[in-house]
């Protein structure tokens, strides 16, 4: 494999791109707006007007893009990917997205002559980066060793996870934990803070305990700062947790946690706060203060 076609060059896709270049790959991108991807383009990935254009002569095309709906229009409008891509080429949804829309993908794909898998990440816009995304595999195994190198060349932590859609429910796992955890940290800044303590004194005390985890040593420094620039969206963080209960619904189960937690990023995403980091949660439990 050496073409490599790429759709949705934002936080997380324009450092994959460069990771992949930089693995020696041939990188062909489409984005809705050039200007966001001249520095990509200046360092070699090769920009085309369609989605169709970007793909024809690729071995491989890999997805990054917003919502479910997002996903339905590259693959299946007219002109986009199943109408442009040969058969044979390998097809990698890496967007966090619906497992039912994985599986459509996959059967689809199938009667087309691709090899479909769904590949969502991890770790962030530090991880894409640095290349050491978790990537969650799912779809038929062979498929998954053929792309290995690719994902070596984003990600360091890769997992099959089994059929088609199996990736997806892994970061539904993944989504629901970060869920609870990161809502922790905020409801203990804010105890925190509301007794009159020094908070940084407080992260240094905790960090290293059984307190401490990922989500509190990634994003309460930049609660601290009143930094909330995105690495990832509150609005995608809410759209995967939408997905998540929807998928526990079909399972009959009843997640508490998950459920308090969208409904307080649905109040902040209401009052405007929905193309801030996930971490500006904390303003849900500032907002009487």
């Amino acid at each position: 494999m050496k073409k490599i076609g790429f759709i949705g060059v934002g936080i997380m896709g324009k450092s994959m791109v460069r990771n992949l270049m930089q693995a020696g790959y041939e990188l062909h991108i489409y984005a809705r707006n050039k200007a966001k991807v001249e520095d990509v383009i200046s360092e070699g990935a090769i920009f085309h007007n369609t989605i169709g254009d970007c793909v024809r002569e690729c071995e491989a095309v890999i997805t990054i893009v917003g919502f479910p709906k997002d996903v339905e229009e590259v693959y299946f409008t007219e002109g986009n990917i199943f109408d442009s891509a040969k058969a044979g080429t390998y097809l990698i949804d890496m967007t966090t997205s619906s497992p039912e829309m994985a599986k459509h993908i996959y059967e689809e794909g199938i009667k087309c002559g691709f090899k479909v898998l769904d590949a969502p990440v991890t770790g962030g816009d530090t991880g894409a980066k640095a290349g050491t995304l978790s990537i969650l595999v799912g779809g038929d195994s062979k498929n998954y060793e053929a792309c290995v190198p690719l994902f070596e060349a984003m990600g360091k932590n890769i997992n099959y996870q089994g059929a088609a859609g199996s990736g997806q429910h892994c970061k539904m796992a993944n989504q629901i934990m970060i869920a609870g955890a990161l809502s922790g940290v905020c409801e203990a800044l804010a105890y925190a803070e509301a007794k009159g303590l020094d908070l940084e004194t407080v992260l240094q005390s905790v960090s290293t305990g059984a307190a401490g985890s990922t989500q509190l040593n990634a994003f309460a420094p930049k609660i601290l700062k009143e930094d909330y620039a995105p690495g990832f969206f509150m609005k995608h963080f809410i759209k995967d947790m939408k997905l998540a209960l929807e998928e526990a619904d079909r399972s009959g189960l009843n997640l508490n946690i998950l459920h308090q937690v969208l409904e307080n990023y649905g109040e902040l995403e209401a009052a405007g706060f929905g193309e801030k980091g996930t971490h500006a949660l904390i303003n849900y439990y500032r907002k009487d203060s």
